[in-house]
């Protein structure tokens, strides 16, 4: 596109954007002149309106006609220079501030999450961005429930004798339904397989099994033996243990017990353990929803599992094998029963998300969103190591936060060119569950048919330049393809999750956005980096596994934001390229998550 014609381009869109803006601020005006209903003598207010309206409306038009004869709306170099933007030092200085020690580990519902926050609107009013919950607030409150269980008990009685399992060292359990007690007598055990239905792969493990009062007990994972089914060895949502307790809760089970080994959840046993036996924290519950006839939920370790399949007369290597067969049907466990008895308390606290926009210009388009999201919690104070009991959460997730601040900066400066709006939503709590994407998802400040593509930022690429690129999601999205789009100018190939059998997809918060329809992406630091020493990125993954929430993820002398920087350029292109796209993105025909789309945006 030639010069003269971009600058007719770029005013025509300001016009635009001022005559509606004008008509809503007052849509009986067209002008100031204060005898304009003497000059234009229509009767009353409604006939101001309607003719303003019309008049509004045609404008616009012409305008757009205009504009589709000058082309694209941004070119390549306006792209590149709000693009350049984005700097590293300016990266650095945020991380260095959120993940200093005053801000005490950013933990959720404290002081240092308060200070986050205070920070966080600070830097979106200063650039120009507009409070995004409502018409005046960049915060979104949310209630929190601190869940402690101070009772476990849990035993299965074969009829002879009884056996009473450990908590921590056999098994871990807790109210699923936000209750102090648990009190489960002598309920019948049935083993469900991966306890999945899916239709989409003519797969059922319940077979019809009435489960209502019984104690569910389920495979990890999801059948991984063929590449077309379940996406083969990529863990989908069906894997995930959360799926396993909501099935088993939408198919009225009293309890559900996952079984676990280490290569169907992909770690061992001491995660499990560690995780469930601290305080756990849940998104209040609406107190006239309809109760959850699911009590409890619980794992239970590969070795008291087989003892309890061969006292039901069944070996467990066999049962889990079953699973894998299509024509799998639920097993009774013969003989068994089990009791399990809980108590557990209470604290509620409050947690906050941040959320900003910048409008778009196109009058068709402008109420449809690109969302950028991160988290800005992390661990906050713990258990002091060598002294220092911070957990200051510089990669985990400061250096996100920091990416995503840029680029809303980058598009504050292209902002006339934006056809659709962004979003920036900055999420607390996701270190408890990723409950703050998950409120916002229930409660959305943009309705999710209106949002046309997430990127989430969680960890960047810290440790310096990289060839390559990685993204969760690849090949599931048309977001995802933007990004391999512009990377390829960059020369830089893109490859998908290199252990995607560890289900990471579903392991950030936008997974959340997912569940509601919204094509969303998670990139990931490349592995190929340049101008580092032999060994540097076996060294890396060592530093980062160490780090890895603990004490030590604080800024160090291996840190080198050009790869950051150069990766969240890419990013913000990207994502420029969907707010500008003519239609919204896409799932790929038969993701796991196209239904909820295509229901969303038919429902709108």
């Amino acid at each position: 596109m030639n010069l003269a014609n971009q600058e007719i381009k770029k005013k025509l869109w300001m016009l635009a954007s001022r005559i509606h803006i004008r008509f809503q601020a007052n849509p009986n005006r067209i002008h100031t002149n204060p005898n304009w209903a003497l000059i234009h003598p229509l009767k009353n207010r409604t006939e101001r309106t309607r003719w303003g309206s019309t008049y509004e409306r045609w404008s616009l038009l012409l305008i757009l006609a205009v504009l589709l004869s000058c082309g694209s709306l941004v070119d390549d170099k306006e792209l590149n220079d709000a693009a350049k933007e984005i700097t590293k030092e300016q990266m650095m200085d945020h991380i260095t501030v959120l993940s200093s020690d005053a801000y005490q580990g950013r933990g959720t519902g404290t002081e240092g999450e308060q200070m986050s926050v205070d920070y966080l609107v600070a830097e979106l009013e200063a650039m120009g961005a507009q409070p995004g919950v409502g018409d005046s607030s960049f915060v979104q409150k949310f209630p929190l429930l601190g869940q402690v269980t101070d009772t476990h008990r849990m035993s299965v009685n074969d009829g002879a004798n009884g056996i009473n399992l450990a908590f921590y060292d056999d098994f871990v359990a807790w109210p699923s339904n936000q209750r102090t007690e648990v009190d489960v007598q002598n309920a019948e055990l049935v083993y469900v397989g991966y306890g999945i239905q899916a239709p989409e792969y003519d797969w059922d493990d319940y077979k019809g099994m009435d489960v209502e009062g019984k104690i569910v007990v389920i495979k990890n994972n999801d059948p991984e033996y063929d590449e077309n089914l379940f996406g083969g060895r990529a863990r989908l949502y069906y894997g995930r243990y959360t799926y396993k307790y909501e099935k088993a809760q939408e198919m009225g089970a009293i309890g559900a017990v996952i079984i676990h080994t280490t290569p169907t959840a992909g770690y061992g046993w001491s995660v499990v353990s560690n995780s469930w036996s601290r305080e756990r924290f849940y998104v209040k519950a609406n107190p006239d929803a309809p109760e959850n006839p699911t009590k409890f939920n619980a794992w239970i370790t590969e070795e008291r599992s087989s003892e309890l399949f061969a006292a039901a007369g069944l070996q467990l290597s066999d049962m889990l094998e079953e699973a894998d067969n299509p024509d799998f049907e639920p097993v009774v466990l013969e003989g068994l029963s089990m009791s399990v008895n809980l108590e557990s308390r209470y604290r509620e606290i409050f947690a906050q998300n941040v959320v900003a926009t910048i409008p778009g210009n196109d009058p068709e388009l402008k109420d449809e969103y690109l969302v950028l999201t991160a988290h800005f919690d992390h661990l906050g104070v713990t258990s002091p190591i060598d002294g220092d009991a911070i957990n200051n959460g510089a990669e985990d997730n400061a250096a996100g936060v920091s990416a995503v601040l840029e680029m809303m900066e980058s598009f504050k400066s292209i902002q006339p060119e934006m056809r659709r709006s962004v979003a920036a939503v900055l999420v607390s709590a996701e270190e408890v569950g990723l409950l703050g994407s998950e409120y916002w998802a229930q409660h959305p400040t943009i309705a999710p048919s209106k949002v046309t593509a997430n990127i989430n930022l969680d960890g960047m690429n810290v440790y310096g330049p990289t060839n390559d690129l990685v993204i969760i999601g690849l090949g599931r999205n048309t977001m995802a393809d933007l990004v391999v789009q512009e990377a390829g100018k960059a020369g830089r190939p893109v490859y998908p999750d290199p252990a995607p059998e560890n289900g990471i997809f579903y392991r950030s918060d936008h997974f959340n956005m997912a569940k509601v329809g919204i094509p969303a992406i998670f990139p990931n630091p490349g592995r190929e980096f340049l101008g580092k020493p032999e060994g540097y990125l076996e060294m890396i993954d060592s530093l980062s596994a160490a780090n890895y929430h603990s004490v030590n993820d604080e800024v160090n002398e291996y840190w080198d934001l050009s790869g950051a920087e150069q990766d969240t350029r890419i990013f913000f292109k990207a994502a420029m390229n969907a707010i500008n796209a003519e239609q919204q993105q896409q799932w790929a025909p038969g993701d796991e998550f196209e239904a909820v789309r295509l229901k969303s945006l038919s429902d709108n």
